[in-house]
């Protein structure tokens, strides 16, 4: 197992396991306010004298909540999408076509900057905002390997068979396009991250007292000369993270692809 495989399974476990860890994230204890790291508190304590290292794992859990739904929700309706584009054709393709051109038309935070200030901060909106903006790239992805798998021998088999629409979809398309499709998720696990990171840096995201490593930048950041173990610590944990699920997109990349 190689180093980024053990850096994303130690982040999914702690994630996992810090509710159970009796852990007080949002604990306040004013004698321990910016104290550096220590026995007791291994990576230090906050403005607040909040345990970072247990707040650190609170905001794991949330970010990775975040990705999985957001992950979950996007691929179901932008591979559904796409796949009945891309197999159908006609107006539903170019009407497709013409929606993802105008969310591409802007950069993906930006729009869900605008989604995240019109609906509010929360957990709730903040999800919403990531589903109306990261549908797109899965929609495009399916779409482009629908058009080269309708023309198939055996989807072309299957039809001159009578097998139903559903059946040809779900049994003789979609299997195919498993591989592209899980390297794009890891590569969305990735972006949904930095994404609910950004937002709640900027105050559109997870709301206080709960625990997010986009607030938990923010409030570092006024302090960096006097403790720079406050951001050092939320820093490299939000680019270990996001480094180790690119590497794995990337080796997904590399194992299945095609040309080789």
């Amino acid at each position: 197992m190689r180093l980024p495989h053990v850096i994303l399974l130690c982040w999914l476990s702690a994630a996992l396991a810090a509710p159970f860890l009796g852990l007080a994230p949002n604990r306040i204890e004013l004698g321990e306010i910016l104290s550096p790291p220590g026995v007791h508190a291994w990576l230090g304590h906050d403005d607040l004298g909040r345990d970072i290292l247990a707040r650190l794992l609170a905001g794991a859990g949330v970010s990775l909540t975040v990705a999985a739904v957001v992950t979950a929700v996007t691929m179901t309706v932008g591979t559904a999408l796409g796949l009945l584009a891309g197999y159908f054709g006609g107006w539903s393709d170019r009407l497709l076509m013409r929606v993802t051109d105008v969310f591409l038309a802007f950069p993906g935070i930006l729009l869900a900057i605008a989604f995240a200030a019109v609906l509010g901060p929360g957990l709730d909106n903040l999800i919403m905002a990531l589903c109306l903006t990261s549908w797109v790239g899965y929609a495009r992805l399916t779409r482009a390997q629908a058009l080269s798998l309708r023309d198939r021998q055996h989807v072309l088999a299957a039809q001159s068979l009578g097998a139903s629409t559903m059946r040809i979809l779900l049994r003789h398309m979609l299997p195919l396009l498993a591989a592209p499709l899980l390297v794009e998720v890891t590569f969305s696990v990735a972006g949904l991250v930095i994404a609910e990171a950004s937002l709640s840096f900027l105050g559109l995201g997870i709301q206080a007292p709960e625990a997010s490593w986009g607030s938990m930048l923010r409030d570092g950041v006024r302090y960096l000369l006097v403790a720079p173990h406050y951001v050092l610590a939320v820093g490299l944990s939000l680019m270990s993270l996001v480094l180790a699920v690119n590497v794995l997109g990337d080796q997904l990349r590399d194992r299945w692809d095609v040309r080789k």
